[in-house]
């Protein structure tokens, strides 16, 4: 039933927005016990293995257009359910941050205006990296992704460990390009905290569409092309 797979990736990206985002928002920096820039990126990592293990039966577990664009490309996913997919992972997101926002305004410090865990470039970039590296790093990491996810999940690939690798993946690619964009590689996560911050977040959000779903296809299509693909499509591939 087609619905139980568009809730399994509203649900399934909500968790990784409301996980990965949070322990920015919320644990990132706490004084004297704060998880810093590797617990973040672990949490970002062990909330797809997470999910992968619990729906990607159901629904392949994307919980990223620019994954759902990548597979398509790639030959792994039909291109008419994209769009339903993107929708879904794009209200997860959003019901992941209105509800990180909740929680977080509950401190008399907190202040929307830091960044709420957005992704940015220039002045809002954390290490004040300009647009074009920005671009760059967007698009090469979410490339990687995709290649490792083509390649975890092919039927070559030993069987039950792809959450593993593709959550550590994740987890490589946040502790690299942090510094530089605050990690997207997600159109998705980048919306739901973008809403909230509103201004310079919203304006710059179109990066953080544009460059992880060029570098999804591009991930897809040089997976394609290398390796050995099954014939047809694949719908229930566990990718996160």
């Amino acid at each position: 039933m087609e619905a139980r797979k568009y809730a399994a990736e509203l649900i399934g990206t909500f968790w990784l927005t409301f996980a990965g985002c949070g322990s920015a928002v919320i644990a990132a920096g706490f004084p004297q016990v704060g998880i810093g820039l590797v617990g973040v990126s672990l949490t970002f990592g062990l909330s797809v293995v997470t999910m992968a293990y619990a729906v990607g039966h159901v629904s392949g577990c994307h919980l990223n257009p620019a994954v759902t664009v990548g597979l398509a490309a790639g030959g792994r996913f039909p291109p008419t359910q994209i769009l339903p997919y993107v929708i879904a992972q794009v209200a997860g997101a959003i019901i992941a941050a209105a509800l990180l926002y909740v929680i977080a305004s509950g401190a008399p410090a907190f202040d929307v205006g830091k960044g709420f865990a957005s992704n940015g470039y220039g002045a809002h970039s954390p290490g004040q990296y300009d647009l074009m590296v920005c671009f760059i790093t967007e698009v090469v990491m979410t490339a990687m992704f995709l290649f490792v996810i083509m390649g975890a999940t092919h039927g070559k690939a030993p069987a039950g460990f792809a959450p593993l690798a593709i959550g550590l993946a994740l987890t490589m690619i946040h502790l690299v390009s942090i510094p530089v964009t605050n990690t997207s590689v997600n159109p998705a996560r980048s919306t739901g905290p973008a809403l909230f911050v509103g201004g310079w977040a919203l304006a710059q959000l179109w990066l953080f569409w544009v460059a992880p779903l060029i570098g999804g296809a591009l991930g897809g299509v040089v997976y394609r092309w290398l390796s050995e693909e099954p014939t047809g499509i694949v719908e229930g591939a566990k990718s996160p």
